[in-house]
């Protein structure tokens, strides 16, 4: 690709406190991945050398003191030196109102240049929750937050990607006794045509989509609960009228076995709640997931791991899944380009 079609991505490091910006030294320090982006590093520059040294290995950059044109001469990513409002020392390995309120800052920035067409896409490191929401997040989670910063009114998702299985959910961060009464056919069809419309974006023309249960072996035609019988069937069937290649309800313990192998059935599944997709997700390849912030106007990605405050600092973070999400972030930000 010639550097005027390559996709330009805004980096974020994530929470300083986590292995973020050990992630982001490992990535940007590779010659082929420089090579297939154009890319913009919103950080504090000590934290972004903090996060080579951990690393053991350097990347070139070069500083720039404003974004009001970027200048996208070559492979070298852009620094752009900034930690908002987050005051004093960064704590290590634990939560702090600095750690949050210098991820949400940086992001904003992030969020705003992407908006403004001046860059793509977005890659962030690993977050902390308890640290956001020190810092003011009023949300249950950064993907509202994003929406809210966006102006965006629209239907959005939390996607969860491993290698090219995607995975969306009708319901995310709530308590699991509140997803029943959540549940409706217009939000499981709203979640089938996101994922639907996210999987055409990123390349593919027809995506096949495989929809979960609920209930133990699907509710055993109503013996274990209706849900599948009176919601979720119906929006699968309506999913259909509308040009979609969804087929289920399928049992949550089995339908991961139909994405496995030469012969899989389905490129995404949509669960009905958090950990019904996640565990399986996690299982299947830990270290290679990715989340994608579904259905927002620009495409944002990140690895699915978290912020491993165990391991942060001690050089031995797998950059597998932020390398993975670089390529979704690069694939996504081309069709925007």
């Amino acid at each position: 690709m010639s550097n005027s079609t390559l996709p330009r991505l805004a980096l974020v490091l994530g929470d300083p406190a986590g292995i973020g910006p050990e992630l982001i030294a490992r990535l940007l320090a590779d010659a082929e991945v420089r090579g297939r982006a154009r890319m913009v590093l919103i950080a504090d520059e000590d934290e972004a050398r903090t996060g080579m040294r951990i690393a053991g290995c350097e990347y070139p950059y070069r500083r720039i003191d404003s974004l009001d044109a970027l200048d996208f001469q070559d492979d070298i990513p852009l620094l752009y030196p900034y930690r908002g409002a987050a005051e004093g020392a960064f704590p290590r390995s634990e939560a702090s109102v600095v750690g949050g309120r210098y991820s949400l800052d940086t992001l904003a920035v992030a969020l705003d240049l992407t908006q403004a067409g001046h860059t793509d896409a977005i890659l962030f490191g690993p977050l902390n929750k308890t640290s956001l929401h020190l810092a003011g997040l009023g949300h249950n989670d950064e993907l509202h937050w994003f929406a809210e910063h966006l102006g965006y009114t629209g239907p959005f998702c939390e996607f969860n990607v491993l290698d090219d299985l995607w995975t969306s959910r009708v319901t995310s961060h709530v308590a699991l006794k509140d997803v029943p009464g959540l549940l409706s056919q217009e939000r499981v069809i709203e979640a089938i045509e996101l994922i639907d419309n996210e999987l055409k974006r990123s390349g593919l023309a027809r995506p096949r989509i495989g929809v979960c249960g609920l209930n133990p072996h699907n509710g055993d035609n109503g013996s274990f609960g209706r849900e599948e019988l009176d919601l979720i069937g119906p929006a699968v069937e309506r999913a259909k009228t509308l040009g979609i290649a969804a087929d289920g309800p399928y049992p949550a313990d089995t339908i991961f076995l139909k994405v496995q192998g030469d012969a899989r059935a389905f490129d995404a599944v949509v669960t009905m709640y958090h950990d019904q997709g996640q565990i399986a997700i996690k299982l299947m390849g830990f270290s290679r997931g990715v989340t994608v912030q579904g259905g927002l106007p620009i495409p944002i990605a990140t690895p699915a791991h978290g912020t491993a405050f165990d391991i942060a600092g001690q050089g031995r973070a797998n950059v597998g899944a932020t390398r993975q999400a670089f390529e979704i972030a690069c694939r996504l930000g081309t069709s925007r380009h």
